[in-house]
């Protein structure tokens, strides 16, 4: 191939060639994909990873950056939350951004500054991670957040080490800046706004884009695509299937530092004539969300059917519990949770933008009964039941009230 009047040894795209190869052997041996269902989904799952890859080279600019969809229901990655909108931004440790943003509606609205990039055997350390309430926010909803090195800064005739308010010092090591925006209500809860600028760039233009560079792009695709496959790979080992199958640990914190967020979590096998029924309080935390994952370590299909549930969304009986039958069948209750024909997958509680500690007492017990035996097991059956019209009612809604989000 001429290229600049000479010839070139290898295509640019050679070595993220390799690794979609590599990475498609892996999906193609995973022990987990008992059908072909199972394996359809992971080559989807391989098609939004080579997606998502792609875009994120392309926006890992360190002189100007902007937030990007860091993973969705088009490219998902990481057990991603049905309720959340992740972004995140490119940031190093010794540059200055300013962020600016108008506080939407919803229930929850987080950062935090990740140090290094995720591999097969580790997670990024998370630092500065906090929510909303640590701003500023006027009246209007506007704020504005500084992030930086260190400041030393005076107070009358004493030097201080502590940063102004809203501004937020980078860890050394600092790489990203990831945003979460957390739902709870669909209908009518609305996304804000948030963008960033490096004060030392703003008003200039980027380089242009250089063929060596084009060539680095590719290299560090491939190298990012491997280590996101192997990773989530390996994360429900880490910290889901060495637990007892059918069953949720006690509330803790989330690993990987996110600020005021603790879960409850396991891995269910149900066989189609068996049905799984989750009892948990409906708790004080402004957010409160269960969903059901695959063995890829992705959420289901939320959109189209109720694979997840939070606490303005599901039905709570009169005694304060929300009860949930997660099942392949159709139970014929609101809080029937669907496992859209997978066997075994990923179970998971979040509370987020707590004040205190999720103890025992607030985390999900879980029975595993005959299908046939669920509405006895349910002390409010009566008070839960739905028809066929309803229930397509309840699908609707999650797919315009999706539909909204994407757009907003």
């Amino acid at each position: 191939m001429a290229v600049g009047g000479e010839q070139s040894s290898e295509l640019a795209t050679a070595p993220f060639s390799a690794a979609i190869a590599d990475a498609e052997k892996l999906i193609a041996s995973a022990d987990f994909a008992e059908t072909d269902a199972d394996l359809a989904e992971g080559y989807d799952y391989l098609a939004g990873s080579i997606s998502a890859i792609l875009q994120l080279v392309r926006a890992h600019n360190k002189s100007h950056p902007y937030f990007v969809t860091s993973t969705g229901p088009y490219a998902k990655m990481g057990l991603d939350n049905p309720d959340t909108i992740y972004y995140h931004a490119v940031v190093e440790p010794d540059g200055t951004y300013v962020v600016r943003g108008k506080r939407g509606t919803t229930t929850d609205l987080s950062f935090q500054v990740l140090c290094g990039e995720y591999s097969a055997d580790s997670v990024p350390d998370g630092d500065s991670a906090f929510d909303d309430r640590r701003l500023d926010i006027a009246d209007d909803g506007s704020f504005e957040l500084t992030f930086g090195p260190p400041v030393e800064r005076s107070e009358g005739d004493v030097s201080v080490d502590a940063p102004p308010k809203n501004y937020f010092v980078l860890p050394d090591g600092a790489t990203t800046l990831a945003v979460r925006e957390v739902y709870s209500d669909w209908d009518t809860e609305e996304r804000g706004r948030v963008d960033i600028e490096r004060v030392d760039t703003v008003g200039t233009a980027p380089d242009e884009v250089s063929l060596e560079r084009m060539k680095r792009r590719y290299s560090t695709a491939a190298k990012m695509l491997t280590s996101r496959i192997n990773t989530w790979f390996n994360f429900p080992k880490w910290f889901y299937l060495d637990e007892p199958v059918n069953t949720f640990t006690a509330p803790r914190p989330t690993p990987g530092g996110l600020a005021t967020q603790f879960s409850s979590v396991g891995h269910y096998d149900l066989p189609e004539d068996k049905a799984m029924i989750v009892t948990v309080p409906c708790s004080d935390a402004p957010y409160q969300g269960f969903q059901l994952g695959s063995l890829w370590y992705i959420s289901l299909d939320y959109v189209n059917h109720q694979t997840s549930l939070n606490s303005a969304q599901a039905q709570v009986d009169p005694d304060g519990k929300i009860r949930m039958v997660i099942s392949a069948r159709d139970p014929g209750v609101a809080n029937w949770v669907e496992t859209t024909g997978r066997r075994r997958g990923i179970i998971q509680f979040r509370w987020q933008r707590t004040d205190s500690p999720i103890g025992a007492d607030l985390g999900p017990t879980a029975e595993v009964v005959d299908f046939g035996d669920v509405p006895s097991k349910l002390p409010y059956y009566s008070d839960n039941q739905i028809d066929e019209d309803g229930w397509r009612s309840r699908i609707a809604a999650r797919q315009r009230a999706f539909a909204r989000r994407q757009l907003g």
